[in-house]
């Protein structure tokens, strides 16, 4: 056990973990049981202390060991190796202070245990002194929060490309398969199986796009702003030699932001980002469930595609088969659209300086990232890929319906059309008889 100390008092720490007081009491204050703070996020605030140690190396500022050992410690938390060590709920208040603290302390802690010294000898590497030097959880956080979302992102943008090709795939497939087409579920005119599916294709690729190109708009970063934005506490030279580590580090273009201050206190980019994301999400319900109401049946409704049955649909009704990937998608792209809402509304509350609620738009914007990336790759490798199309029920229901009935509106006119569908509205037969039969007449 080792006791560690601050101007509120003490607390006992076990030997077994690595962070220290600050993260104890965060973990006890914030404990909602929710989950905690995604990696992808404190993978990203570790590849900032690296690169910030690395640039004190560069810059020949501070002790040499102790930013060595640094580097080798955020190495070891980049590899996976102290994952259990950050515990704080990932909402939490403080602006995602508890958060960098919780990675200071660990890297703190590990660097001193390769340097032969004990957890909590701060005396040696501090975490706020040495691990925290010239940083701020203010340029920190939204940094870390950019690098991680376009990480995420270009994945995204990635399967929503292998999406579109599938959809593509299975548009030259059914281009010859006639069916009828609706509108507001009522018959309308006829159409190919494979011109639905090319529409589909077409909204996936403007969403593909638009995830590609907001990229740009996350690149610019705040580091080196420290608490506001004005840079207090960091030297130039430091900020512009952490971006040029976290650009080769990343591989991502990031800039130095042209007005620190705006990073730090705006969140519109998280807003832009996530409207994205609701606009993929709100596509992919719809295509979602087109295909459950084109598959329905199998004797009762339209059956004019078999989705692959991939599970027992029911404990009660042998043989049923529910479409349950379209069904999880859709579900995904709700929780999306949920947290769009609580990202306008956390960012709507970035009061003067800083926003206190940035924690909540990380958490529901990576989450968003991450539930849609793998909800398009099992939309696309366990429904589209697989769907089959059945050409009799496509030709039956089109042939049972007066679809036809439109092409004859500028020969003959809308009512008198309409006049004709309404007498024989039972018999498509008669009715394409007396349509034709009246062209006739015409000529």
């Amino acid at each position: 056990m080792r006791r560690e100390k601050d101007k509120l008092g003490e607390l006992e720490l076990t030997d077994e973990v690595a962070y220290g007081l600050q993260t104890a009491r965060a973990k006890e204050n914030f404990a909602l049981g929710f989950r905690r703070t995604n990696m992808k996020l404190i993978y990203s605030i570790v590849k900032i202390k690296k690169a910030a140690a690395l640039s004190y190396i560069k810059l020949g500022i501070g002790k040499k060991e102790v930013y060595q050992s640094i580097v080798e410690a955020c190495n070891l938390v980049l590899a996976g190796k102290a994952d259990e060590q950050f515990v704080v709920d990932a909402l939490q208040g403080g602006a995602g202070t508890s958060t960098n603290m919780n990675v200071n302390e660990v890297i703190a802690n590990l660097a001193l245990k390769l340097l032969g010294k004990e957890y909590g000898e701060y005396s040696s590497i501090h975490p706020l002194d040495d691990v925290n030097r010239g940083q701020s959880t203010n340029d920190v956080y939204p940094t870390a929060l950019r690098i991680a979302a376009i990480e995420l992102l270009r994945e995204l943008s990635e399967d929503c490309a292998k999406l579109q090709q599938a959809l593509q795939i299975k548009e030259n497939e059914f281009d010859d398969i006639k069916k009828l087409g609706r509108t507001e579920l009522m018959d309308a005119i006829p159409i190919t199986l494979g011109s639905e599916f090319g529409a589909y294709a077409q909204a996936i690729a403007r969403d593909r796009w638009r995830l590609y190109k907001v990229e740009e708009r996350l690149r610019q970063v705040n580091i080196g702003g420290t608490a506001v934005g004005t840079s207090n506490n960091a030297e130039r030279k430091y900020r512009f030699a952490m971006i040029e580590e976290l650009r080769s580090m990343t591989d991502i273009g990031l800039a130095a932001a042209e007005y620190p201050m705006d990073i730090t206190q705006n969140n519109d980019v998280f807003v832009e980002v996530s409207g994205l994301l609701k606009a993929l999400a709100v596509n992919l319900i719809k295509i979602s469930n087109d295909l459950r109401l084109m598959n329905s049946g199998p004797f009762g409704g339209l059956g004019e595609i078999r989705l692959a049955p991939m599970q027992m649909g029911s404990t009660i009704m042998p043989g049923k088969i529910n479409p349950v990937i379209p069904e999880m998608v859709m579900q995904t792209g709700m929780k999306v659209i949920a947290n769009d809402a609580a990202i306008s509304a956390a960012a709507a509350h970035g009061e003067f300086e800083l926003n206190a609620f940035l924690p909540l738009i990380a958490d529901s914007l990576l989450e968003s990232l991450s539930l849609l990336q793998k909800a398009v790759t099992i939309f696309r490798t366990k429904c589209i890929d697989l769907i089959e199309p059945d050409r009799e029920r496509c030709e039956e229901l089109l042939s049972r319906s007066y679809a036809f009935a439109t092409g004859f509106t500028a020969r003959l006119g809308y009512d008198v059309v309409s006049q004709v569908i309404a007498e024989h509205r039972g018999n498509v037969d008669l009715m394409k008889e007396t349509l034709s039969q009246l062209v006739k007449d015409l000529e």
